[in-house]
């Protein structure tokens, strides 16, 4: 059963496998970004904004900090998306609080240019200025997606440290936006403007050619990467993009866990869960033994081959 979660998401018996969480984390175009979160989320453990556990937010060198209320035990350079300039209001951060909360993590939030490649060079420098404090986790949704997975191109073939891990979430990885479930999967998303996202591409990329390795990873050579989570769902318009990376991969020998779940509702519930435990297993921080046993009741492998 472990084993076809980790292939399709779901249980043997057709159900969609959520590893027991509660409801959390929301993905959607702008949602993460709009408070969407707030309204009849059930309890998921992690105290509510206002609470004593609240997490605390600061202005950071690069953007917004988002810190637990102890101690933190990892670092997460989390690149958004649909903001290149994230909002710093309580509302907007809300499933990073829970991020930070649920991984015990500070969770750096970077604000970055638009265009290609100066958007890639100011995330590069925050990764560098976050590696300050000690080992980093990677992760992004949407075109912040393709540019975490575009910075571990970059760090491989520079041969600078790469993160201890990355997560991708709904990631999209390919510029030339050819993939068929861009246009299969467009309609089951009502929150999906393939047009703009097409306008927005074509701001990002400018003249670069769209399989340019830094600007489409999925065009890239991706051996050598750290352990990579991606999870999408099967109404995805992202979703090929997710498939495609995970087995190019995979052929690589790089440790893949790949989630596709059933539809955006379920990529909502598992968001903030599945980040937070992916990380908690590969965190540096985490006793090689506990981190083999971890590994081993999920059905993941014990080692990392591309390391």
């Amino acid at each position: 059963m472990a084993g076809d979660r980790l292939i399709n998401g779901r249980a043997a018996d057709g159900r969609a496998a959520h590893d027991g969480v509660p409801d959390d984390g929301v993905l959607d175009d702008g949602a993460l970004d709009d408070g969407a979160l707030g309204d009849g989320v059930p309890d998921d453990g992690v105290p509510d904004d206002g609470g004593a556990g609240a997490p605390r937010i600061e202005e950071g060198p690069a953007g917004p900090v988002l810190r637990p209320p102890g101690r933190a035990d990892k670092t997460v350079l989390y690149l958004r998306g649909d903001r290149p300039h994230p909002a710093a209001s309580a509302s907007a951060l809300e499933p990073y609080g829970r991020l930070a909360l649920r991984a015990n993590a500070a969770v750096v939030l970077p604000r970055h240019r638009a265009e290609f490649p100066a958007a890639l060079d100011d995330v590069h420098r925050a990764y560098e200025r976050a590696r300050e404090s000690g080992p980093v986790m990677l992760a992004g949704d949407r075109l912040g997606g393709g540019l975490a997975a575009a910075l571990l191109v970059r760090l491989r073939d520079t041969g600078a440290a790469q993160p201890a891990c990355a997560v991708l979430v709904s990631a999209l990885l390919d510029l030339t936006l050819e993939a068929p479930s861009l246009l299969l999967n467009a309609a089951a998303d009502p929150t999906f403007d393939l047009d703009a996202l097409r306008e927005r591409v074509a701001r990002h990329a400018g003249d670069t050619p769209r399989t340019d390795p830094l600007l489409s990873p999925l065009h890239a050579n991706l051996h050598g990467f750290p352990p990579l989570r991606l999870l999408t769902a099967g109404t995805d318009p992202l979703l090929d993009d997710s498939l495609s990376f995970a087995a190019r991969a995979a052929r690589s020998g790089v440790t893949v866990d790949l989630r596709v779940l059933q539809d955006a509702a379920d990529l909502r519930t598992a968001f903030v869960p599945a980040v937070a435990d992916f990380m908690d297993v590969w965190s540096p921080r985490t006793d090689p033994a506990d981190r083999s046993e971890g590994a081993r009741e999920r059905g993941w492998p014990t080692r990392n081959r591309a390391s």
